[in-house]
Protein backbone atom coordinates (compact mmCIF):
# COMPACT_ATOMS: atom_id res chain seq x y z
CA UNK A 1 0.00 0.00 0.00
CA UNK A 2 1.30 3.49 -0.52
CA UNK A 3 2.12 5.49 2.71
CA UNK A 4 1.22 8.74 3.14
CA UNK A 5 4.49 9.58 3.15
CA UNK A 6 4.79 8.59 -0.71
CA UNK A 7 1.90 10.13 -1.69
CA UNK A 8 2.79 13.27 -0.26
CA UNK A 9 6.58 12.99 -2.14
CA UNK A 10 4.56 12.69 -5.19
CA UNK A 11 2.63 15.55 -4.59
CA UNK A 12 1.57 18.10 -5.96
CA UNK A 13 1.66 17.05 -9.39
CA UNK A 14 2.25 18.41 -12.75
CA UNK A 15 -0.82 19.24 -14.04
CA UNK A 16 0.52 17.16 -17.50
CA UNK A 17 0.28 14.15 -15.37
CA UNK A 18 -2.88 14.76 -13.71
CA UNK A 19 -4.83 15.71 -17.00
CA UNK A 20 -2.73 11.73 -18.20
CA UNK A 21 -4.34 10.47 -15.00
CA UNK A 22 -7.58 11.80 -15.55
CA UNK A 23 -7.71 10.58 -19.30
CA UNK A 24 -6.84 7.10 -18.14
CA UNK A 25 -9.45 6.92 -15.18
CA UNK A 26 -12.00 5.26 -16.82
CA UNK A 27 -10.20 2.84 -19.90
CA UNK A 28 -6.54 2.03 -21.10
CA UNK A 29 -5.54 4.10 -23.84
CA UNK A 30 -2.62 4.96 -26.16
CA UNK A 31 -0.83 7.91 -26.72
CA UNK A 32 -2.70 9.35 -29.27
CA UNK A 33 -6.25 8.47 -27.66
CA UNK A 34 -4.58 10.52 -24.53
CA UNK A 35 -4.23 13.26 -26.21
CA UNK A 36 -7.41 13.05 -27.65
CA UNK A 37 -8.87 12.72 -24.46
CA UNK A 38 -7.17 15.15 -22.56
CA UNK A 39 -8.59 17.71 -25.35
CA UNK A 40 -11.49 16.36 -24.77
CA UNK A 41 -12.12 16.77 -21.27
CA UNK A 42 -10.55 20.24 -21.04
CA UNK A 43 -13.02 21.48 -23.56
CA UNK A 44 -9.60 21.81 -26.06
CA UNK A 45 -7.79 24.10 -23.38
CA UNK A 46 -5.12 21.40 -23.28
CA UNK A 47 -3.62 20.17 -26.33
CA UNK A 48 -0.74 18.02 -25.26
CA UNK A 49 2.26 17.32 -27.86
CA UNK A 50 3.83 13.91 -28.33
CA UNK A 51 7.20 14.84 -26.39
CA UNK A 52 5.34 16.21 -24.01
CA UNK A 53 3.40 13.19 -23.41
CA UNK A 54 5.69 10.48 -23.73
CA UNK A 55 7.88 12.01 -21.41
CA UNK A 56 5.26 12.39 -18.74
CA UNK A 57 4.51 8.87 -19.48
CA UNK A 58 8.13 7.47 -19.05
CA UNK A 59 7.94 9.43 -15.50
CA UNK A 60 4.33 8.07 -14.64
CA UNK A 61 6.22 4.54 -15.58
CA UNK A 62 9.11 5.23 -13.47
CA UNK A 63 7.32 6.16 -10.10
CA UNK A 64 4.50 3.65 -10.67
CA UNK A 65 1.18 5.75 -11.69
CA UNK A 66 0.73 3.65 -14.79
CA UNK A 67 1.96 0.53 -16.74
CA UNK A 68 2.09 -0.83 -19.98
CA UNK A 69 -0.98 -3.22 -20.44
CA UNK A 70 -1.02 -6.32 -22.60
CA UNK A 71 -4.16 -6.61 -23.06
CA UNK A 72 -5.45 -4.90 -26.76
CA UNK A 73 -8.40 -4.14 -28.55
CA UNK A 74 -9.83 -6.61 -31.23
CA UNK A 75 -7.30 -6.68 -34.19
CA UNK A 76 -9.29 -4.97 -36.81
CA UNK A 77 -9.72 -1.67 -34.00
CA UNK A 78 -5.83 -1.85 -33.37
CA UNK A 79 -2.20 -1.40 -35.56
CA UNK A 80 0.61 -3.40 -33.67
CA UNK A 81 2.62 -0.37 -33.12
CA UNK A 82 0.59 1.08 -30.11
CA UNK A 83 1.28 0.86 -26.75
CA UNK A 84 -1.70 0.84 -24.16
CA UNK A 85 -1.35 2.43 -20.59
CA UNK A 86 -3.29 1.67 -17.31
CA UNK A 87 -3.60 3.45 -14.49
CA UNK A 88 -2.55 1.97 -11.38
CA UNK A 89 -3.75 1.79 -8.07
CA UNK A 90 -1.36 4.15 -6.87
CA UNK A 91 -2.35 6.18 -9.78
CA UNK A 92 -5.25 6.21 -8.39
CA UNK A 93 -4.69 7.09 -4.97
CA UNK A 94 -2.10 9.33 -5.87
CA UNK A 95 -4.66 11.41 -8.05
CA UNK A 96 -7.22 11.53 -5.26
CA UNK A 97 -4.37 13.44 -3.33
CA UNK A 98 -3.85 15.69 -5.77
CA UNK A 99 -7.78 16.58 -5.59
CA UNK A 100 -7.95 16.87 -2.36
CA UNK A 101 -5.13 19.14 -2.49
CA UNK A 102 -6.92 20.81 -5.18
CA UNK A 103 -9.57 21.57 -2.51
CA UNK A 104 -7.64 22.82 0.37
CA UNK A 105 -6.49 25.27 -2.35
CA UNK A 106 -9.74 26.31 -3.38
CA UNK A 107 -11.56 26.77 0.46
CA UNK A 108 -8.34 28.81 1.23
CA UNK A 109 -9.00 30.78 -1.97
CA UNK A 110 -12.71 31.44 -1.13
CA UNK A 111 -11.44 32.41 2.71
CA UNK A 112 -9.47 34.80 1.30
CA UNK A 113 -11.96 36.63 -1.33
CA UNK A 114 -10.04 35.41 -4.56
CA UNK A 115 -12.71 32.73 -5.03
CA UNK A 116 -16.33 33.23 -5.06
CA UNK A 117 -17.91 31.41 -2.13
CA UNK A 118 -20.36 28.44 -2.96
CA UNK A 119 -24.25 29.03 -2.01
Amino acid sequence: MAGPELLESLLPLQPTTFYILMSLSDEDRHGYAIILEVARLTNGAVKLSAGTLYRSIQRMLETGLIVETSTRPAPEEDDERRRYYRITPLGKKVAGAEVQRLRGLLKLARVCGVAPRTT
